[in-house]
C-alpha cells in the first residue's frame, strides 16, 4: 500500500510539472506580443513598456492590478480589455518567462 501511495504521488507530481503553463507560449497566445513586441523588448509604441527582464513579482502585480482595476490609467486601458483572457496561473507563467528574457 505504501509503495502504491508513493508511486501515485510521484506520478501526480510529474503530471503537475508537465501541465505547468508555458510562459513563452502564453505571451504569444494571449497577444501580449502585439503591443510589447515578439521579443518583449520592442513595443509597438515607445510609451509601452519593455517587459524583457522585468522583475517577475512586479510584472505579476501589475497584471493583477490592471485586471482588477486597481491600476487604471491611459497606459493600462488597452491591457484591461485583454486581461480577462488570462488567469492567475497564466499571469504567473508569463511574468516568470519575462523575467528570464534579457
Amino acid at each position: 500500500m505504501k509503495k502504491t501511495l508513493v508511486l501515485a504521488a510521484g506520478l501526480f507530481a510529474a503530471a503537475a510539472a508537465v501541465a505547468a503553463p508555458d510562459g513563452a507560449a502564453l505571451y504569444k497566445d494571449k497577444t501580449c506580443w502585439s503591443c510589447h513586441g515578439k521579443d518583449a523588448k520592442t513595443p509597438l509604441v515607445p510609451t509601452y513598456p519593455k517587459l524583457a527582464g522585468q522583475n517577475a513579482e512586479y510584472a505579476l502585480a501589475q497584471m493583477k492590478d490592471i485586471k482588477t482595476g486597481a491600476r487604471s490609467n491611459g497606459q493600462s486601458a488597452a491591457m484591461k480589455g485583454v486581461m480577462h483572457l488570462v488567469n492567475d496561473d497564466e499571469m504567473k507563467a508569463i511574468a516568470e518567462w519575462l523575467a528570464k528574457q534579457k
